[in-house]
């Protein structure tokens, strides 16, 4: 999905004035599903999710979140829906036979950094978890979705792009109104600098819900490897530009540049065209991980082979309050454990 560019305007424009009951509706029906009741999964459910659509930097947040657990002694799972694949699951994610069209380019990026279940149904996703061995659930997205109830919800908030015109689908990039999603969150990471985040992360500390700054990384051998490259880059991601600003910041030169549509499926000739003028320039071609699981799935490694990737990561400024953050929702479910058994 290409996201409108009249979404990210400060006040909203004539198109989304126009859209404006459309929006209300959608508002309204989202906000009432917000109301119903989850099911309670057999283990703490930690979810990572955002307010609005588009990519704010969920997945790489989950992972940063996956590591603290590992590092506090617990030994997390993720559950996803899956976005893009084509199994409604509960599945195992298997990187060795399952690729994108199966279960999305986003899962199979978890799956090499804890067992991954996708589930369309989050509760039996859940169970799932459990089953692997899972005693916390990281519910990468789905702070919108009331099936499963949540012991501790992050909201990723990108800096620059804030809540955009603040308006629902489809007159801007909000799931629900903002009245609504207030009261399902627990914290709110803010990932970059804060420029366009300043009237949201207002009025979370005006309601008690702390911030956590963080910053996305790229990996020290990629960047090493790209200082002073001329390079052809191109992302479908939900905002590309980020993926840009990246590779700028590692001392690349993009000499061409290619936004694609959030979850992108490539085709061959469009790859081989990429690869053959970025060839013909002296440029290298640069992507994203999780355009490169896609690429793979293509099934031409003498393309995939000759594009480079920028991995990143996710740093907090201050760890020692997400390991608070997370240890405190742990203690809580604990503590609720023990009042059941005894009432019983």
């Amino acid at each position: 999905m290409r996201t409108p560019g009249f979404w990210s305007a400060r006040r909203a424009t004539l198109a989304a004035n126009l859209l404006r009951p459309a929006a209300f509706l959608y508002g309204a029906v989202a906000a009432h599903r917000l109301k119903r009741p989850g099911m309670r999964a057999d283990a703490p459910v930690v979810c990572v999710g955002n307010f609005t659509v588009g990519g704010a930097g969920k997945t790489p947040t989950a992972i940063a979140l996956a590591h603290v657990l590992r590092e506090m002694g617990q030994t997390p799972a993720f559950l996803t829906r899956g976005y893009g694949g084509t199994l409604p699951g509960p599945v195992v994610v298997d990187r060795t036979t399952h690729s994108f069209r199966d279960v999305g380019d986003e899962p199979l990026l978890l799956a090499r950094v804890a067992p991954t279940i996708v589930a369309r149904h989050r509760p039996a996703g859940a169970r799932l978890c459990v089953a692997q061995g899972a005693n916390v659930i990281l519910m990468d997205d789905g702070l919108q979705n009331p099936s499963l109830r949540k012991d501790l919800s992050l909201a990723v908030l990108d800096g620059e792009a804030g809540l955009g015109n603040g308006l629902c689908l489809p007159a801007g990039p909000l799931r629900a109104p903002m009245a609504a999603q207030w009261p399902l969150v627990d914290a709110v990471v803010v990932l970059g600098e804060p420029c366009g985040a300043g009237a949201a992360a207002e009025e979370a500390a005006a309601r008690g819900i702390p911030l956590l700054a963080a910053t996305l990384q790229p990996d020290a051998q990629a960047r090493a490897h790209l200082r002073g490259r001329r390079v052809l880059a191109f992302a479908g991601i939900g905002r590309p530009q980020k993926f840009f600003a990246s590779l700028e910041s590692c001392g690349a030169e993009i000499v061409e540049r290619r936004a694609f549509s959030d979850h992108h499926p490539y085709a061959v000739p469009e790859i081989e065209r990429m690869v053959e003028e970025a060839r013909a320039n002296g440029l290298t071609p640069v992507t994203t991980e999780k355009d490169a699981v896609r690429i793979a799935a293509l099934g031409r490694p003498d393309l995939a082979d000759g594009i480079k990737t920028l991995p990143v990561t996710l740093a907090f400024a201050e760890p020692a309050r997400v390991r608070a953050l997370l240890g405190e929702c742990l203690a809580r479910r604990r503590a609720d454990g023990r009042a059941a058994v005894h009432l019983s």
